[in-house]
Parts: C-alpha cells; sequence; structure tokens
C-alpha cells in the first residue's frame, strides 16, 4: 500500500514551515518533481509568498517606500516577514507593526521619522479600509437625565485614530507622496511632537493637527473614558466646543452609561 494521503490541516502546517520556517522536510514529501527539484518547486512558492507580502506593505507604506526607495524597501520588507509572519489570511492586516520593527532596525536609523512616517500610514491605511457606520442621534442625548449625562461614554467610528509623532509625519507624508519637493525642503523636524487625528471623510482619509487639550480630550474620548472625565482633560468652554464638533463630523456612532466604579477608575488614571 502506498503512503496515506495527508489530511488538509497537516499539509497546510507543513506548507506553512516550508514557506516561513523553510523547513522543507516534510513538505517536500508531498511534492512531485515533475521536471523541477522538489526544493526548487518549494522555492517557488516561497519566493511567490514573499512577494505578496512585500507588495502588500509596499501598498500599506507608499510614503515609507518613496522615502527609502524600491531596492532598500524590498529588503527591509523580507527581513520583516520572516520575522512577522502572517497570523491572518487577510493581506489589509498585515504590518500592524511594521512602524515598531523600523523604530529598531539599525540600517534605517538615519531616518529618525521613518517610524512615525509608518505609524501615521498604518492608521491611514485602517481608516481606508474601516466599515462604514452612521453616528448616533443626537437628540438621543438630549433624553437623558441631567445627573446621567456626565457618566456618558462614546464608541468612536472605526476610521478614527490617533497618531502620536515625534516628527512632523503628516507633512512628510503630504510632501512624499504629491513629490512637493519645495514643501519637503521646508520641513522643519524640530516642529514636533505632533499629535494627529485621522479620520476617513466623504471626501477621502484625512489628517488634523491637534493641539495637547485637544489630544488629551479626544484621546480619553476615544478610549470610553466618560465624559466628565474627559472634560478634565481641557478647559470646560473648549471641551464643549470641541464636542460639538466631534458630534458634527460624526466622530462617534453610539454611546452609553458608566458605572460609578468605572468612573472613579477613569478619574484614577487621568
Amino acid at each position: 500500500m502506498g503512503p496515506t494521503a495527508p489530511m488538509l490541516l497537516e499539509l497546510q502546517r507543513a506548507m506553512r514551515r516550508s514557506l516561513v520556517e523553510r523547513d522543507d522536510s516534510e513538505a517536500s514529501t508531498y511534492v512531485a518533481a515533475d521536471g523541477l527539484s522538489t526544493a526548487g518547486r518549494l522555492a517557488v512558492y516561497r519566493n511567490t509568498f514573499a512577494s505578496v507580502l512585500a507588495n502588500a506593505l509596499r501598498l500599506s507604506y507608499p510614503a515609507v517606500h518613496r522615502l527609502v526607495g524600491a531596492d532598500f524597501f524590498e529588503g527591509v520588507a523580507r527581513v520583516f516577514i520572516e520575522e512577522r509572519p502572517p497570523q491572518s489570511a487577510c493581506l489589509d492586516d498585515y504590518g500592524v507593526d511594521f512602524a515598531e520593527f523600523l523604530s529598531r532596525f539599525s540600517p534605517a536609523s538615519s531616518l529618525a521619522y521613518l517610524p512615525d512616517v509608518a505609524r501615521l500610514e498604518w492608521a491611514i491605511n485602517r481608516a481606508l479600509h474601516a466599515p462604514d457606520a452612521e453616528p448616533f442621534e443626537l437628540a438621543r442625548l438630549a433624553e437623558l437625565k441631567e445627573a446621567d449625562k456626565a457618566r456618558v461614554r462614546f464608541v468612536p467610528h472605526p476610521s478614527v485614530h490617533l497618531v502620536r509623532a515625534a516628527y512632523p509625519a503628516d507633512a512628510i507624508w503630504r510632501g512624499v507622496l504629491e513629490r512637493d519637493d519645495a514643501a519637503l525642503a521646508s520641513i522643519d523636524l524640530s516642529a514636533g511632537p505632533m499629535r494627529l487625528l485621522v479620520e476617513r471623510r466623504p471626501t477621502g482619509v484625512e489628517t488634523r493637527r491637534l493641539n495637547e487639550a485637544e489630544w488629551r480630550f479626544t484621546a480619553a474620548l476615544c478610549a470610553g473614558r466618560p465624559l466628565a472625565s474627559a472634560i478634565e482633560e481641557t478647559p470646560d468652554s473648549e471641551a464643549h466646543t470641541l464636542l460639538a464638533e466631534h458630534f458634527a463630523a460624526g466622530r462617534f456612532i453610539e454611546f452609553g452609561m458608566a458605572d460609578a466604579s468605572a468612573t472613579r477608575i477613569s478619574e484614577s488614571l487621568s
């Protein structure tokens, strides 16, 4: 009798070890040479695997790609892929920790702003692919008892992200993608830190700079802290103006109520 055919899961695991760990010992037993050596055939799969992932990174990080050049990016991608293979089948999800990887990748250390640009690009990528969601009806807030309004906590729109950067990543990102040499030449790298709000609007993904008070208030709301606790992060009049702007922009899609213990914990962390 011939060898028993492998179960699909066994075959998938063997191929993963070949693609990710470069261990062909098991996968080679399932491959027919048919004019090409077993090792050569598995190498074709491995090269395709790496090429597809590198292209996914390039699509998610176009400004980083242009900043370092195609050859350097290809090399960075290959190292990243070996160290951080994908954990899901969705290519849009691949590269979440690319910015962190770049921050400790010594060949790119001369471009100190590169991880910040990558961090911003990932937020833009997430905003671009976020599902659609309708903002909640403001009339529902008016129905709350006055005593309950301080306990309201909001759910941000899936496309809303906050990015803190040491360098003016937004100006670098925009200048690089627009190929605006004059804008790039005028960037002051010491202008940071930057606090950026990223969101998808009807016209596309947009970024906006926030001052410290705006950042603290918005970050508190997006983290689900009770409204009263978030207001403590910024002057009362400015908080109400910013809250109205958030509502007008549809940045929150739902709200709920924090219990008293959650409010106390949130306030202790402020």
